[in-house]
């Protein structure tokens, strides 16, 4: 298969796909390398397709839209060790919300965000895993665990428990 025509396929993947694909799942369908794929992407998104990487593979920007998902958006600021983020995680998957992305403020590149798309104990901890054997560190290392959530869910009463259990465990900062 010509490259163009892997990568029309890739679109096509992605567009009728409603959960992430992984580059190793794009890879094994098109049979070729996963650093194919990801080199794919990369040409992709240069052509101004809007395909966002998240924990659990590439999404198209709709489908990554958590305005639509959800009855409302909330942000909260956090802190907490390492051997807190699991729990931190679980506490908002919990109620039923999900885990939108990770953002924090780094004095030279300004504010870097990370998709997380976390809406289940499951998907925490595909995303620890991750974590664990590769020794990558979450973005909030680089802050001394100061990071902000987006967190979608279901409305701003939702919105109010998370924030208040955060804050009964020390996670939350006012």
């Amino acid at each position: 298969m010509i490259a163009s025509d892997r990568r029309k396929h890739i679109i096509s993947y992605l567009n009728n796909s409603s959960s992430p694909m992984s580059a190793s799942v794009l890879a094994k369908h098109l049979q070729v390398s996963r650093q194919v794929i990801v080199s794919d992407v990369a040409l992709l998104r240069t052509a101004g397709n809007n395909i966002i990487a998240t924990p659990k593979g590439y999404v198209l920007e709709g489908m990554a839209d958590s305005k639509s998902r959800f009855g409302f958006e909330g942000l909260v600021a956090c802190q907490h060790t390492g051997e807190q983020l699991r729990e931190e995680l679980y506490t908002i998957v919990d109620f039923g919300a999900e885990v939108v992305n990770v953002i924090v403020e780094h004095p030279i590149y300004g504010e870097i965000s990370g998709n997380l798309n976390l809406s289940s104990r499951y998907d925490v901890n595909q995303f620890m895993d991750k974590i664990s054997p590769k020794d990558a560190l979450p973005l909030s290392s680089l802050t001394g665990g100061v990071h902000l959530h987006k967190i979608g869910c279901k409305d701003k009463e939702s919105f109010a428990r998370i924030c208040d259990a955060l804050e009964n465990k020390g996670i939350l900062i006012k």
